[in-house]
């Protein structure tokens, strides 16, 4: 690992510093694990599976089928006043410890300039056999059969372009019929509950932990046009709304540790036949996430699997 870090010139005055590690394609897992320590939203910049042009490539930015395949890098963003020079000494000492070769830079950057520098790269997304993700901003003439979902995710996790969120929404296309009650936990932009929407759920309710994706969530439901969806705060399945009965569809797209700490209460949510839609797993701990269901009484009906990430489909 490099003894030092660089740090751009600035200038102006930032409101943010960005914490960007660059490693090699295969300690990008283990290096994602350290910078969660310090941020729960990640940003994560790995092209190793992109090779598009073949069949939606020309929704793809050049640069990105361009980039260098062999590494992959991390960043997080902290307030400008958070103390840099710790957080740099942090990593440092973790990276060392587990002899990963990071490289890592900083940067500042401004609010306006954070929430608006990725949109270059989000283009329509195609998942399934039914929906498209839009950005919101983008003009896009749906093809015959194709349900859109137009998507501002701010800085919310969910645009459709990560393998966890791409792979829950195939499975609500499975197990979204009509008319079924949804719950989403962390659910982020909300992109989750209003695919199950679009689908035919009679009614989704979302909640996340923070109250920056709620506000986003909102702003995307109400851009939808939907008033069968709705996005509160709450702390896992606390506070979650259970006065009307169970759920027939729980996703839950968020960490394997995060859907083991919440499986020994998420039967009481679940009406009969109801299933958990859980993604947000590296397949290593894929295992763990099994048998914490099943301890409690729960069992894997499906298995899905992408680029290292696996969702579960569990039923009582």
């Amino acid at each position: 690992m490099d003894k030092d870090y660089v740090c751009e010139d600035w200038g102006t005055q930032t409101d943010w510093t960005q914490f960007k590690v660059t490693v090699p394609l295969e300690q990008l897992d283990d290096t994602s694990a350290v910078m969660s320590m310090v941020s729960n939203y990640l940003q994560i910049e790995d092209y190793s599976d992109i090779d598009l042009k073949t069949c939606y490539g020309d929704l793809i930015d050049e640069s990105i089928l361009n980039a260098d395949k062999t590494i992959a890098s991390v960043s997080v963003y902290l307030p400008a006043d958070s103390g840099t020079a710790d957080t740099v000494h942090f990593l440092k000492e973790r990276f060392a410890a587990l002899n990963i070769d990071a490289k890592i830079s900083i940067s500042g950057v401004c609010e306006e300039d954070w929430a608006n520098s990725w949109k270059a790269y989000y283009k329509p997304i195609e998942i399934g056999e039914k929906m498209v993700i839009v950005p919101a901003w983008e003009k896009y003439d749906a093809p015959e059969g194709k349900l859109v979902v137009r998507m501002d995710p701010g800085m919310a996790f969910g645009t459709g372009s990560h393998e966890t969120t791409r792979l829950v929404i195939g499975l609500l296309e499975k197990y979204v019929r009509g008319g079924e009650r949804v719950l989403d936990v962390g659910c982020g932009s909300g992109i989750l509950a209003i695919c199950a929407a679009k689908l035919g759920a009679k009614e989704c309710k979302a909640y996340d932990i923070d109250p920056v994706a709620v506000k986003v969530a909102r702003e995307n439901i109400k851009d939808s046009g939907l008033d069968n969806v709705t996005c509160d705060v709450s702390d896992l399945l606390r506070g979650v709304d259970s006065r009307h009965g169970g759920y027939d569809v729980i996703c839950a797209n968020i960490v394997a540790d995060i859907i083991i700490r919440m499986t020994p209460d998420i039967g009481a949510y679940m009406n009969e036949g109801a299933v958990i839609l859980a993604s947000g797993i590296i397949s290593e701990r894929a295992a763990d996430v099994i048998e914490c269901f099943e301890k409690y009484g729960l069992r894997v009906i499906e298995k899905a699997e992408e680029n290292g990430w696996c969702a579960l489909v569990v039923g009582k």
